[in-house]
């Protein structure tokens, strides 16, 4: 088995390479440029109006006759899938590959992708299907087949279908679950295989529920594990008040110059760290990615338009708030003021325990390993809840309804040796499919760009009219 991950890491790793620093940032960030300035930045525009759709309907009730979710619900349950090991793990890789300014990176990336996923959610509610029983559905693999009704859209739409049950419905969810698995073992000493039967139990018992039981649980962990999360990374920046100031200086300074700090010619470290900041990004916000339209093709909202700019929220709240949260508590602690990593050195220190270590400088090892792991706990099981809901969608498209059953004991399969076992294979063959999901996904949104358009078109001409 060995000889064999040995043999495929490498030709994986490659393959990532060139879908990463060349299509991938090509493709995202062309594509958040494009609907940026072709709605005319409707992520500032509509900012405001989005904050209060999304604070508005935090307390509303959805019926139990309702077909869909209330827009909060489908937001909580696209948050869900968005904010996961890629906050904590995903941005401490990103900061130990591409230094403290892939963080600059991911935030340009995330700025522009506001808009990107602004035309997801459009897209989604336009070309959402009711079937026979009653049952929404939606997501890319309808609106690329409207893209494209011939044989090439049966082909990307099929595309898609296999890259998202394979990267998050799968593998995804093994990542998911060995972050679980590793932390809370460092944490409460809680051998790995008995973290994973106890996943595999609570997952069981919400799969079956289906999209209302995923609905449910997710609207009321986000909200709990944000506060959470936020409150602990606010104790350690008021112990580190005096190096915000340098933490930020950070940030901006080494987007530019990063070889100042991981070495190597100018030109290959300014390549990685925005190849870090894009790629783990990505996995983080999953804007352009076209897993979070799933969730807002449900949405029981009057206008498409109004659940566009809810999903511009979960970007926000994803990377500006919770991901830019990490990177802050990580880089005032091991890196300013002549941090563990100011000088580079990365001995005993890796993306998977870099923040326990950060969190630990401030409230000691044992709280840290325990905060980051309760954290953790939460951030990925929510976003394994979700990610197996949009593989199963697609699993359905493939090969219909009799294959729920089939795919689930599979899911399950994999989140149970994601807690025992630990594979950089597994890490970027996750990667990798997620960034081919991005090129069926996209070509799509350009494809339809005039219905992204007239939405946004509309609701700016429905606002003058109320003036």
């Amino acid at each position: 088995m060995q000889e064999i991950t040995d043999f495929i890491l490498p030709i994986v790793q490659k393959i990532n390479f060139y879908l990463s620093d060349y299509i991938l940032i090509a493709l995202l960030i062309g594509c958040g440029l494009f609907f940026t300035f072709k709605t005319k930045f409707v992520q500032v525009r509509c900012f405001k109006e989005g904050m209060k759709e999304v604070f508005g309907g935090l307390f509303s009730k959805s019926k139990d006759d309702e077909k869909g979710l209330t827009s909060f619900q489908a937001l909580a349950t696209a948050i869900a899938a968005q904010v996961g090991t890629g906050n904590l793990i995903g941005a401490c890789g990103a900061i130990l590959v591409g230094g403290p300014g892939a963080i600059f990176w991911m935030w340009i990336i995330a700025f522009f992708s506001m808009a990107t996923i602004y035309a997801e959610a459009i897209l989604a509610q336009k070309t959402r299907k009711t079937l026979p029983d009653g049952t929404i559905v939606g997501g890319p693999v309808y609106y690329i087949q409207q893209a494209f009704p011939n044989k090439f859209g049966k082909f990307l739409a099929g595309m898609f279908a296999v890259a998202i049950t394979l990267a998050l419905g799968f593998m995804g969810s093994m990542v998911q679950s060995n972050s679980i698995g590793e932390t809370c073992n460092t944490a409460f000493h809680i051998p790995t295989w008995v973290i994973g039967l106890l996943l595999v139990a609570v997952c069981a018992f919400i799969f079956i529920g289906g999209v209302k039981r995923i609905a449910s649980v997710a609207e009321k962990i986000v909200p709990i594990m944000a506060v959470l999360f936020l409150a602990g990374g606010f104790v350690v920046l008021i112990a580190r008040i005096k190096y915000i100031p340098e933490t930020f200086g950070m940030i901006f300074k080494y987007a530019f110059v990063p070889n100042a700090i991981i070495g190597g010619g100018i030109g290959y470290a300014l390549k990685t760290a925005i190849s870090q900041g894009v790629k783990r990004g990505l996995f983080s916000n999953e804007a352009g990615m076209g897993s979070t339209p799933h969730a807002h093709a449900l949405a029981d909202v009057p206008t498409p338009h109004k659940q566009g700019v809810v999903a511009m929220v979960g970007v926000f709240i994803d990377t500006f708030v919770v991901l830019t949260m990490t990177a802050l508590v990580v880089i005032s602690t091991l890196y300013a003021g002549n941090g563990p990593l100011a000088d580079g050195v990365q001995e005993g220190i890796t993306k998977s325990n870099m923040v326990q270590i950060a969190f630990g400088q401030v409230m000691g090892t044992t709280m840290g390993n325990v905060f980051v792991a309760l954290c953790l706990l939460f951030f990925a099981f929510s976003t394994i809840l979700s990610w197996n809901y949009f593989g199963k969608i697609n699993t359905e498209y493939l090969f219909g309804k009799k294959s729920n059953v089939f795919y689930s004991i599979i899911a399950l399969v994999f989140i149970f040796l994601g807690a025992i076992l630990s594979n950089d294979l597994v890490w970027e063959l996750t990667d990798m499919f997620n960034q081919l999901m991005v090129i069926p996904n996209v070509l799509a949104l350009f494809a339809l760009y005039k219905l992204v358009v007239e939405s946004a078109k509309t609701s700016k001409e429905t606002k003058i009219k109320k003036k």
